[in-house]
């Protein structure tokens, strides 16, 4: 019995060994895509070590409904290296992962044990299932990529809470009370600390049910009314709510370039795709610009799509025929479906992401693995030991691979860049590069080549951009610009391309005598004529704010004065029309960033009289300017008059 312990101790510690040592060379990659929107707000905390930060950053999550603010607390201690190193970053993702290793390992012994298994064979191929998953070179963006932590941290937080599920119905038998409360507080606390980390963690009340559905023993089975309540009544909340979701309508995302069945069909073969690149690896795909994939526009629009469709229909049929003769099967199956319901269904997210398989692929190679150990049975074993670990070399081998080329984060863009031509967003980093590397003319060319293909105005923006930075904008520039962006929906990488246009642009006075008022045209001309800019989200406000920055920059102070009041009114938000205030009074004009704070207290009189912390700040910044306006009287009078 001892050595049927040690032995298997002993081939965990080697994969998680091996599995960190392939990995290793990763840790020395940059931060990429959305790291930067996510995580930008730990400066503040770096800069000022205060709580106040801290509780800033939290709850300032925008990625999903929660916030996210259990994943983004775990950011806080290496904001000590934003944005300069992404090796601390890197590091815990990479424990994460080992520890998500050594518990799915954990669970599946206790899933296969609760399904009638010897320990023996229990233990063994469990074992051989995290083996796979652990090195599976399919899951190198998800580790690697920083901002990914939130996909890592619900799947850590379910199976703990499986893993107490299934400790706890062990316990049915001989301590009936004891059990049902393990199981209750583990389903209970994994399921919000796993929600609060990405919203898929709401799906563990259903892959605990999923568990449980395919098990053939009715050992330890818990009553039927606790199965109700913590089980089903959870997993009815959420098929509610995407219920909730369904909308056919011909254009349910203003902000998408697909509607929900265009989504639906596309999904289709893009779960199939990921199911073909789980059992046909590969080193590297398309990466994390998936925004040029291919819309599904009808069932045979392409033909792959009815194909995977009916696949899929198949799978699940499957599924539930074997489940009594091959269970392990059907969970790996049905768990896999179960866990994409959320991200890979009706909510319009994007479409294609291979972090969406982290938690929906845990069981998928659990079938192999059991099948090799039966083989073992009927002939010899060292044979199946040496096809085991050969499967496990080669997915090493080719997870290192991958590796290596992550190490490298311009290199990486590179590559995808290559071989996603169809990608805005990978012709736009690509584009940013060169022009890193001084090959500004190549920069241009390649993104009047991505707009010939894809007439996207965030393509534009960063065009102009570019043409400021070596001198050759002109007004027709802008033109072209204002014309393209009219037509087009709103876009969210073009609005961040507008911020650091007008950004560029008012920290230049040359460039502010030359351009401000084209920007300005552009932003008012935006609102007026695209309905789909004035309803996107803050957008309205955020156009006032950038109009008030470039009349502060161009010395309208009074014109800037009407916009950051209008903005400060339409944002909602006390610290942001604080920070208006604040920005009108850098500028000199300070008698108009007096009369715009008592606006706001007016504006805002119960949320700083709520927020103590907002009160304080605002009679700061009254005492401030007021400081500033004694000290320089002639210069005030000469701003205001």
């Amino acid at each position: 019995m001892l050595m049927t312990r040690i032995i298997p101790t002993t081939g965990l510690f080697i994969l998680i060994l091996l599995t960190g040592l392939v990995y290793w060379p990763g840790l020395q990659g940059g931060f990429l895509f959305d790291d930067q929107s996510n995580l930008a707000g730990l400066a503040h905390y770096r800069d000022s070590g205060q709580w106040k930060d801290i509780q800033q950053f939290i709850t300032s999550g925008f990625a999903g409904p929660t916030g996210r603010p259990i994943a983004l607390a775990t950011f806080i201690p290496q904001a000590y290296s934003w944005p300069i190193s992404a090796y601390p970053f890197k590091l815990v993702n990479l424990a994460i992962h080992l520890s998500c290793g050594i518990l799915i390992y954990w669970t599946i012994r206790l899933i296969l044990l609760s399904y009638g298994y010897i320990e023996k064979k229990a233990t063994w191929i469990a074992l051989l299932s995290c083996g796979f998953w652990l090195l599976h070179p399919f899951f190198v963006s998800t580790t690697l990529y920083v901002i990914q932590r939130m996909a890592q941290l619900p799947l850590l937080f379910s199976l703990l809470g499986m893993i107490g599920y299934l400790r706890g119905r062990a316990l049915l038998t001989r301590r009936p009370l004891h059990a049902y409360i393990i199981m209750t507080l583990s389903i209970s606390i994994s399921s919000i600390l796993a929600t609060y980390s990405k919203e898929n963690g709401a799906l563990l009340p259903l892959l605990i049910l999923i568990i449980e559905f395919c098990n053939p023993t009715k050992v330890n089975k818990p009553i039927w009314y606790w199965r109700a309540i913590c089980l089903w009544m959870p997993s009815t909340v959420i098929a509610a709510l995407l219920f909730h979701y369904i909308d056919f309508s011909e254009n349910p995302w203003p902000y998408r370039s697909f509607n929900q069945a265009e989504r639906l069909w596309s999904e289709a073969r893009i779960i199939c795709s990921y199911l073909y690149q789980l059992f046909i690896p590969r080193i590297e795909g398309y990466g994390l610009f998936q925004d040029g994939y291919y819309i599904s526009k009808g069932w045979l629009n392409p033909v792959t799509t009815l194909i995977s469709i009916i696949f899929i229909i198949f799978l699940l049929g499957f599924a539930f025929a074997i489940r009594k003769k091959y269970p392990l099967i059907c969970l790996a199956i049905l768990f896999f479906f179960a866990a994409h319901l959320i991200e890979s269904s009706v909510i319009g997210l994007e479409l294609y992401f291979e972090h969406r398989n982290y938690v929906a692929a845990i069981f998928l190679f659990l079938p192999i693995a059991a099948g090799l150990y039966n083989l073992s049975e009927r002939t010899k074993s060292s044979s199946v030991i040496f096809i085991s670990c050969l499967i496990l070399i080669i997915l090493a081998w080719m997870t290192w691979q991958r590796v290596i080329l992550w190490s490298d984060t311009t290199k990486l863009q590179v590559y995808w860049a290559q071989n996603n031509p169809e990608s805005v967003r990978a012709q736009s980093k690509l584009a940013e590069i060169l022009m890193q590397h001084g090959r500004s003319q190549e920069a241009n060319q390649v993104l009047e080549q991505a707009i010939a293909c894809h007439p996207d105005s965030s393509l534009l923006i960063q065009l102009l951009k570019q043409k400021i930075d070596i001198g050759k904008v002109s007004k027709q520039d802008f033109l072209r610009l204002q014309h393209q962006i009219l037509k087009q929906n709103a876009d969210g990488a073009a609005i961040w391309g507008l911020r650091g246009l007008v950004d560029k642009i008012i920290k230049d006075q040359k460039l502010t005598r030359l351009y401000a008022q084209e920007m300005t045209e552009l932003l008012t001309n935006l609102i007026k004529y695209n309905k789909s800019y004035r309803d996107y989200p803050n957008f309205y406000a955020l156009s006032n704010y950038l109009q008030a920055q470039l009349f502060a920059a161009l010395e309208l102070p009074h014109k800037a004065y009407q916009n950051y009041l209008r903005a400060a009114v339409q944002y909602r938000d006390v610290s942001a029309a604080l920070a208006m205030v604040a920005d009108l009074g850098n500028k000199g004009y300070y008698k108009l960033a007096l009369q715009l704070l008592t606006k706001i207290e007016l504006i805002y009189q119960k949320q700083l009289k709520d927020e103590v912390m907002y009160k304080r700040i605002a009679e700061d910044l009254r005492k401030n300017i007021q400081a500033d306006m004694e000290a320089d009287k002639m210069h005030v009078y000469h701003k205001d008059k």
